[in-house]
């Protein structure tokens, strides 16, 4: 008489272990919460861009010999300037960065301020001096 086999092997355990330990290492990060760091994010690029945008502007009112104060064209859009830098305005800032979807923006002179959510946003400021800022605030994203 022959015995059978009844259960597993111990190799076949172990593979069915690492395969799942495979498995789990890749589903994971499809469901970690990583919506406050994209959040972040977005509010960063938006900073970023603003900051490009403010230089490019200048720039351009540079290289064209354009007066103080008066609008600078560029990419097919005439941009309001004060001081040397995209107003903190609709027809300022907003156009320089052309591209805010998500974003809510709201102000005016000297600062514009673009919200994502609640104290998740950032802050153009045309200081007034020959200078600009662009400050994040993230404590709420």
């Amino acid at each position: 008489m022959t015995k059978q086999q009844s259960g597993f092997t111990l190799i076949e355990l172990v593979l069915v272990i690492v395969i799942l330990g495979i498995l789990a290492a890749t589903a994971l990060p499809r469901f970690s919460d990583l919506s406050q760091q994209a959040r972040v994010s977005a509010v960063s690029g938006l900073a970023g861009g603003l900051r490009s945008s403010a230089a490019i502007a200048k720039a351009t009112a540079l290289a064209l010999r354009v007066a103080s104060g008066s609008p600078v064209t560029y990419d097919g859009v005439s941009v309001a300037m004060t001081n040397g830098y995209p107003a903190a305005t609709a027809g300022g800032i907003d156009l320089a960065i052309s591209d805010t979807t998500g974003f809510t923006p709201s102000g005016g002179p000297p600062a514009r301020t673009f919200t994502l959510q609640t104290n998740c946003l950032v802050t153009y400021t045309n200081t007034g001096s020959g200078a600009f800022t662009a400050l994040i605030t993230s404590s709420g994203c």
